[in-house]
């Protein structure tokens, strides 16, 4: 049987077509000590200045080991799952080239950042990482607005937080997403229906003990994601 070449409409072949380079950068966030949502930036090959971890696709190489790859190497964290979130494809994005970037997004909590190499990587305030290279800081900007999305009427759903929280952690780790503080009675409202209590008690220092939660199943009916904003707090 022999094999025929593939020829398009237009007449031309594959290799007829230009063919950019492909590269994938990741946007890692976590919260800090201080609850601000941080990002994970690791040092460029020249050794001045931050970017976010990013490395070209391989031949034949699939986008999640490339991320894989690329986050052992330049900043020694294993075992992530980042999910794919926008493709950035402006024109002269690169200097060096033409390189489009299959951006990725990664939520982890503090320890999982336990294994970063302190010389190659930092964390640096999500909402103002300072110089980026390239469109990287378009892409924060992106993973911050998907994930304010995400955060609007769900309890943690990316997993900033443990299995376990109160409702003040819930809050604060929300708040760090939004970027503002929430209205405290409007938030339990919103939240209770989708956690559930484990029954255990904790300290959070005056008062009665707070109660500890886990995230629920979602409600079968939704409410319309335009009344769940919550405002600001007024206190």
């Amino acid at each position: 049987m022999t094999d025929h070449k593939y020829i398009d409409s237009h007449g031309k072949a594959l290799e007829d077509y230009p063919q950019p380079s492909v590269a994938v950068d990741t946007a890692v966030l976590s919260l800090d000590a201080d609850n601000e949502l941080v990002v994970l930036l690791v040092r460029r090959p020249s050794g001045r200045g931050w970017a976010l971890p990013g490395t070209f696709l391989h031949d034949r190489e699939r986008l999640a080991h490339a991320v894989d790859r690329c986050l052992q190497d330049k900043a020694n964290i294993r075992g992530l799952r980042p999910r794919q979130l926008q493709v950035f494809d402006k024109p002269g994005r690169d200097k060096r080239g033409w390189v489009l970037s299959v951006a990725h997004i990664q939520v982890v909590q503090p320890h999982q950042l336990e294994s970063r190499s302190s010389e190659r990587t930092t964390l640096a305030l999500a909402r103002d990482p300072g110089k980026l290279p390239y469109d990287h800081p378009e892409i924060v900007e992106y993973a911050l607005a998907d994930l304010r999305a995400r955060y609007v009427d769900r309890p943690d759903p990316d997993g900033l937080l443990g299995e376990e929280f109160t409702l003040r952690e819930l809050r604060s780790a929300h708040e760090a997403v939004a970027g503002h503080n929430l209205d405290r009675d409007a938030f339990r409202r919103l939240m209770e229906p989708l956690i559930q209590p484990t029954g255990t008690f904790v300290n959070e220092g005056r008062g009665r003990p707070a109660q500890k939660f886990r995230r629920g199943s979602p409600p079968a009916r939704r409410r319309r994601r335009g009344q769940l904003t919550m405002p600001r707090d007024t206190d």
